[in-house]
């Protein structure tokens, strides 16, 4: 006979399973996959190690589970600065339109990556991953990292008159969001040449204007070079 689960029950089980993401994304993301143990992981999420086996059925479950953490995370915080990112979505209708969109992805981007102390643990797992790539890797790309960059090429496209796919298209885009990255891939030394004790609001703020300069430059000089 199986077992009803109740309201209360349910939720715990959800916690457990939760804290189980959260602390392989952290550990995985800090010592590697093959370097961490199911033992840690439940040690750091205060879970019995079988709970892994019952959530996920492995710890590879495991890291696609905290991929998908990711996946949802992220698709989140770009939906509210770009909406719907299905290729079939109309993209913005006037230039200034598309050119406010991007900016406003770049704030996004810029008060999350780098302003959020919990960022950082996703950014590490998806460095892991890029330099030793698995499937967590392939569902990351799927979920976010193509979406997005076509999103943002599209805008672009409607912003410069650029073709969307285009080399100079996507490497811009990749560029733009590149100069957000930094300053959590290479936080510390950020930190100790600007003499900077923590990236906070104030610190944002300054980071996403100089940022939106950068990218009104960008479409003010394409719009120049076009015939």
């Amino acid at each position: 006979m199986s077992k009803t689960r109740t309201p209360q029950n349910a939720s715990a089980a959800d916690a457990t399973r939760m804290g189980l993401i959260i602390a392989a994304l952290k550990l995985f993301g800090r010592q590697g996959f093959d370097g961490t143990s199911t033992r840690e992981i439940a040690g750091a999420a205060n879970a019995n190690i079988g709970s892994i086996a019952y959530h996920f059925g492995s710890k590879e479950g495991l890291r696609l589970a905290a991929a998908d953490y990711i996946i949802e995370t992220i698709q989140t915080i770009a939906g509210q600065a770009l909406g719907n990112m299905a290729p079939a979505r109309p993209h913005p209708v006037t230039p200034e339109e598309a050119e406010a969109q991007i900016e406003a992805a770049v704030e996004r981007m810029v008060r999350f990556i780098v302003a959020r102390p919990e960022a950082g643990e996703i950014v590490q797992f998806v460095l892991r991953e890029l330099s030793q790539p698995t499937d967590a890797l392939d569902r990351i790309y799927t979920g976010v990292f193509e979406p997005v960059h076509r999103r943002l090429c599209l805008l672009w496209a409607t912003a410069t008159g650029d073709e969307a796919e285009s080399e100079r298209a996507r490497i811009t885009v990749f560029m733009i969001i590149g100069q957000v990255i930094y300053f959590r891939i290479a936080r510390a030394a950020v930190l100790r040449r600007m003499g900077w004790a923590d990236i906070g609001p104030v610190e944002a703020s300054k980071i996403i204007g100089i940022a939106k300069e950068n990218i009104t430059a960008i479409i003010a000089a394409r719009k120049a070079a076009k015939p």
